[in-house]
């Protein structure tokens, strides 16, 4: 049987505050005063603020083709020398001076090289590069009448962005080029060239390749640039067999 008396409630508050007090614990305190009897205030109808508008970042202006439009691009060899050398937006491809190439239309040889030599000035390839190339053309039999001499950039350039310069369709203007010159074979010597036409340079193979072009579809010979092949006789020797090799 239950024998608990019931505590009044009095005595029950007041042996609470008893057990506090004895505890050490006799004050409420806090940094800020309150009133614990405060009504709190209704609601307020204000509207919450609306939310800022979401600002689009800045469309970043679409760079214009290099060379313009294609449909403006010179339809004769001869006029391409003039447009190569004119052409604004061409000064993109680097900052030497430009030079134009050297021959005819109809070439038994085009060689293409990546650019002018670093102290070309007046004619293009007048330096180390252009003295290796005619020791070359000569040691093939081949006449300096039957060699068209090209670049695929018009100006020499010291660290040129061949990927960048692929993206806005520079190759299609060496393309153009070729298709102008409309010569029966190409000897292009660069890996990077290779770029502007959707070439992987991590590959070395030197067999020949065709190189989809608008008019003529010349068989293309592809090896490593002018200034490689000055660096030892096994880049000249290796460049001497494919030619033997393409040539029959």
């Amino acid at each position: 049987m239950d024998t608990r008396r019931d505590i009044p409630l009095g005595e029950a508050l007041a042996g609470a505050q008893d057990w506090w007090r004895e505890a050490g614990v006799d004050c409420d305190f806090a940094d800020e005063p309150h009133n614990w009897l405060e009504v709190p205030e209704a609601p307020s109808e204000t509207p919450a603020p609306a939310m800022a508008a979401v600002v689009a970042a800045p469309v970043k202006p679409k760079q214009p083709p290099l060379g313009g439009e294609r449909d403006t691009w010179p339809k004769t060899l001869v006029d391409f020398a003039h447009w190569w050398r004119a052409e604004p937006s061409l000064s993109a491809a680097g900052n030497g001076p430009r030079l134009a190439p050297r021959g005819f239309a109809d070439a038994k040889l085009m060689i293409l090289v990546a650019m002018p030599e670093a102290g070309d000035t007046d004619t293009l390839l007048s330096g180390p590069h252009g003295q290796l190339l005619t020791a070359m053309h000569e040691a093939m039999g081949l006449d300096e009448s039957e060699i068209y001499l090209a670049t695929a950039l018009p100006c020499h350039a010291s660290h040129a962005d061949w990927t960048g310069l692929a993206a806005r369709g520079f190759g299609d203007i060496v393309r153009h080029h070729i298709a102008l010159a409309a010569p029966q074979r190409i000897l292009l010597l660069g890996r990077d060239i290779l770029t502007l036409f959707q070439h992987d340079p991590a590959q070395r193979s030197v067999n020949p390749r065709q190189i989809a072009l608008d008019a003529v579809d010349p068989a293309v010979l592809a090896a490593v640039g002018p200034e490689t092949l000055l660096q030892g006789h096994r880049f000249r020797a290796a460049l001497w067999r494919a030619w033997l090799d393409w040539r029959e």
